[in-house]
């Protein structure tokens, strides 16, 4: 397999939406996140802003409920000196029967160039670029895709090593329930993308063996073989919401055979990091001592998740079209 260089230069994108990560080459990831180092920075300075999208109109559209990422988008965009428009399903005429398109043409007379999108139905997001010329990214469809936060977690994994030399070689670990995990399915396409291997790891009912056909994935139902020289391990929560019916037999089952701890972590590479996308369950996919213990970076994944926005929005809305002040 051919690897991309370390630090490729940065090469022209010319996306005009990000759905997903399939179309994505590992340069033009690695330019987004050469992209999200110079946001970082502007987070840095003394005014926390930039004229970058100073004229676009960013909109924000969540028909699901969401913390980190429609607050982490919202300032991106306002870092970058966009306006900003946020819809939510629960407080808009959808509750009185409009239908998803008769909100979009009418959202679409403020004049949107750029819609952030999470729905608990696959493809909606895609259905939404065949009735605007805006572009859409996508904040998470259903079980199907959630880019950004993989951006944003791979970036944190790079950023956190000084002497960081590239994905090749390293493992990623994710355990959890991978059946209805977005961000499983987009991490898995981006690091192994990056060259990386990706361990899946969590009981039967709640890992699809079809996860696992992607090149550099391989899945166990044993933890401590799925963490064994892993240089990050990531948990993810179980999806309540999107079960009708258990898929285990009980929490302590669970807990005893798939909760990452410390003692699990010996496991690891030495200088492994604790990793979680939120929301997090303390002590039921994850110890709360591990969560909050010095090799965790989960609070880093959330602050990250700013100028991976930035950048992403900043790529679509301006790219390589035309250079705008930062």
């Amino acid at each position: 397999m051919e690897l991309t260089p370390l630090n490729p230069p940065n090469v022209p994108i010319t996306h005009h939406h990000l759905l997903d990560l399939n179309a994505w080459t590992a340069d033009e990831i690695h330019t987004v996140f050469n992209t999200a180092d110079e946001m970082a920075q502007i987070l840095q300075r003394r005014v926390r802003k930039a004229p970058a999208l100073q004229g676009f109109t960013v909109c924000s559209l969540f028909f699901e409920n969401s913390t980190r990422t429609s607050m982490s988008f919202e300032r991106a965009a306002k870092a970058l000196s966009a306006d900003v428009l946020s819809f939510r399903a629960k407080s808009s005429s959808l509750s009185k029967g409009e239908s998803l398109k008769d909100t979009l043409r009418t959202i679409e007379a403020y004049q949107a160039d750029l819609y952030i999108v999470r729905h608990r139905a696959s493809g909606v997001p895609y259905q939404l670029t065949r009735w605007t010329d805006a572009c859409i990214v996508n904040a998470g469809d259903g079980r199907r895709a959630h880019p950004t936060q993989a951006l944003l977690d791979a970036f944190t994994f790079r950023n956190t090593f000084p002497n960081f030399d590239g994905f090749a070689g390293k493992k990623l670990t994710i355990v959890g329930d991978l059946m209805h995990s977005r961000v499983a399915r987009s991490n898995i396409r981006l690091w192994s993308k990056l060259g990386a291997e990706v361990t899946l790891c969590g009981p039967r009912s709640l890992c699809p063996a079809s996860l696992a056909d992607t090149p550099n994935v391989s899945l166990t139902h044993n933890l401590a073989e799925a963490v064994e020289g892993a240089h990050a391990v990531m948990a993810v929560r179980i999806q309540h919401e999107r079960m009708q019916n258990s898929l285990f037999p009980s929490l302590a089952e669970y807990q005893a055979r798939y909760q990452v701890t410390p003692e699990i972590m010996k496991q690891a590479h030495p200088d492994a990091l604790v990793m979680h996308p939120g929301p997090m369950n303390r002590d039921v996919e994850i110890s709360g001592a591990l969560a909050d213990c010095e090799r965790s970076v989960i609070e880093q994944q959330v602050a990250n998740g700013v100028p991976v926005r930035m950048a992403v929005l900043y790529t679509l809305l301006v790219g390589g079209r035309q250079k705008a002040a930062m």
